[in-house]
């Protein structure tokens, strides 16, 4: 009888909670699972999702865990690890640095039999003083691992194991999940938001959080001198985590300087031409909003590889993203969007006026818009940045092809 290789998937969080991770393993575990695989997920837990939940096919496992190594990990750790070493995985796939499913692995993982394979998903702690002790004894953990995947040829994670003479590195790019662009249909969401059809639309999507750079692009919007009225929608969640972490995150804003973003849309609103939309759609609303923009702005300050820039180019959809992560590649690869590397003064976050004059020069020229729209749909379906190829590559370093 033919063994049937069992895989675990490690990450902080898992579906139904959203974000950049979630989505990457999610599409990783559904398609192994599809391709006859035993695929079990270790987790944090839900509220949504039951302790031990099977869902399309996948097994998901949650522990009561959180934190990280340098701020303290708190729950059932020993739980976790035994669950690792008692598993009898074929191949295990852990998912970033700097939080519980690979710090508390990190422990054990000489101990596994499995193949063992880590994506360190940016290293954004890299260069941090409470971090320094932590990346000092990364290149000791990383060599545990059979191999390391990237998501970036010049970031600087690889540039890391690079420095440290770490080898079996792969370079295997985000992308989309190409059944949901197999059509460019808006499905009448522009009349349904009351955008008219020669108006202009612009989109930025992201967590309702500073770091994803929605006040530097409504000050971008406000400057902007357009030709055409123009709507632009901010769509993302609000974090969840309680009061405490809402008024923590108000502190921080308005420490910052920031007024709420309901506040500067309303002001922004008073501008004759410019109207905000503040939302936080479905998912299939979402990508009819994707396909429907004319142009998507991305003013985020941290990111390492991010998903909504593959998905903009996927919908045909141009992009003006920030310097943050690897958005230089992603812009490369699909031909798709333009970066805006000036920063403010404090040397971090996208300049608003240099984002202001983005969009206007985006916006001036619709033909050479849409071209470059439908040049990057193509790169993106075509030349492979699709999840349906993209897990090829994962299945052989995880030596499951």
């Amino acid at each position: 009888m033919t063994h049937r290789k069992r895989v675990l998937l490690c990450c902080e969080q898992y579906s139904p909670s959203v974000g950049g991770v979630q989505e990457v393993m999610r599409q990783i575990a559904e398609r192994l699972a599809q391709r006859g695989f035993d695929v079990v997920v270790a987790t944090g837990t839900h509220p949504q999702r039951p302790p031990n939940a099977v869902m399309n096919g996948v097994q998901v496992v949650s522990f009561a865990i959180t934190g990280n190594r340098v701020k303290g990990i708190a729950g059932p750790v020993a739980d976790y690890q035994q669950f690792l070493k008692d598993g009898h995985f074929d191949a295990v796939l852990i998912k970033a640095a700097q939080q519980w499913t690979f710090d508390a692995a990190v422990d054990v993982v000489d101990q596994l039999s499995a193949r063992k394979v880590f994506i360190p998903c940016g290293f954004s702690g890299l260069g941090d003083a409470r971090y320094s002790d932590y990346f000092d004894q990364m290149p000791s953990w990383l060599r545990q691992f059979d191999a390391l995947i990237f998501y970036s040829d010049t970031y600087k994670d690889i540039e890391f194991a690079r420095k440290h003479g770490l080898s079996a590195l792969h370079l295997i790019p985000n992308g989309v999940d190409e059944r949901e662009f197999l059509d460019t249909g808006e499905q009448g969401i522009r009349a349904e938001m009351g955008i008219a059809p020669d108006d202009d639309l612009l989109l930025s999507v992201g967590s309702m959080i500073m770091a994803k750079g929605h006040w530097e692009t409504l000050e971008a919007f406000r400057a902007a001198r357009l030709e055409r009225p123009t709507t632009l929608v901010l769509n993302g969640n609000v974090p969840h985590g309680g009061t405490a972490a809402l008024l923590k995150r108000a502190v921080k804003h308005a420490l910052s300087g920031r007024w709420p973003l309901s506040t500067l849309s309303a002001s922004v609103n008073r501008h004759p031409g410019k109207r905000v939309l503040l939302t936080d759609l479905p998912r299939i609303r979402l990508l009819q909003l994707f396909k429907a923009a004319d142009l998507f702005v991305f003013a985020s300050h941290v990111e390492y590889s991010p998903l909504v820039l593959f998905e903009a180019a996927a919908s045909g959809t141009p992009f003006i993203a920030s310097n943050a992560g690897n958005s230089k590649e992603i812009a490369t690869w699909t031909g798709g969007g333009t970066v805006v590397q000036d920063t403010a003064a404090d040397g971090r976050t996208p300049d608003a006026k240099s984002f202001a004059k983005a969009i206007e020069s985006a916006l001036s020229d619709r033909v050479a818009l849409r071209a470059q729209g439908v040049a990057a749909r193509r790169a993106m379906l075509h030349d492979g940045f699709t999840w349906a190829r993209i897990v090829d590559d994962y299945a052989k370093v995880l030596g499951l092809a």
